[in-house]
């Protein structure tokens, strides 16, 4: 399972959240493969910018309550919009890459989504993210100077790159196999359905 993701997205929070324990279920491994959102708009859903222009009142309002509702399900606390929205995630993206060799991603992209979202932070300030550090015990210094390093950011645009190429649109973006698509949290129980079906026949191929 690939979950391409960026952490300013609402949706994407939830997702995050709720995959985790969808996938230990299964025994189901999770990639998760850092993007930048942004760059699949400009690229391929430029339609998400007219949208925030020209909002339509009813559905706006039916969205709020809809992002709420899955908040609270999942027990999260989500404001939306922040204060700042959208939001430049890039240097927190990076971080992502940087920490996943070292099996860190995970709680690093939490506190990132708990501070953002949770707690009304500007993700892309580094007195934010030094902060985010600290709570999760990476190194400052070293995170500041590994986000800076051309091979990380080409890294993230790689991701980015390789998410538009498959179909992706947005985050999250999650994948079974190559081309097995599935765009955003609501999209769970799909998962969940393709995991059951595919079981049984992994069970017949081991037999």
């Amino acid at each position: 399972m690939e979950f391409f993701f960026d952490c300013s997205s609402p949706w994407t929070y939830l997702a995050f959240h709720n995959i985790q324990p969808l996938a230990a279920e299964f025994g189901e491994p999770i990639e998760w493969r850092p993007i930048l959102v942004g760059g699949i708009f400009n690229a391929v859903n430029p339609s998400v910018y007219a949208a925030r222009e020209n909002p339509v009142p009813a559905k706006q309002h039916y969205s709020a309550k809809d992002l709420q509702d899955w908040a609270r399900v999942a027990g999260l606390r989500i404001k939306m919009p922040p204060t700042v929205f959208p939001v430049s995630s890039v240097k927190a993206m990076r971080g992502c890459i940087l920490l996943a060799p070292q099996g860190r991603l995970v709680d690093f992209a939490t506190a990132v989504f708990e501070a953002y979202w949770g707690e009304d932070l500007d993700i892309s300030q580094d007195a934010v993210l030094a902060d985010i550090c600290d709570r999760v015990e990476v190194d400052r210094d070293a995170f500041f100077a590994g986000i800076a390093t051309p091979a990380i950011k080409t890294a993230l645009k790689a991701n980015t790159d390789e998410v538009i190429r498959r179909g992706g649109f947005g985050s999250p973006t999650i994948f079974l196999g190559e081309d097995d698509m599935y765009f955003g949290n609501d999209r769970l129980p799909l998962i969940r359905d393709a995991l059951q079906r595919r079981k049984p026949r992994e069970r017949g191929g081991a037999s």
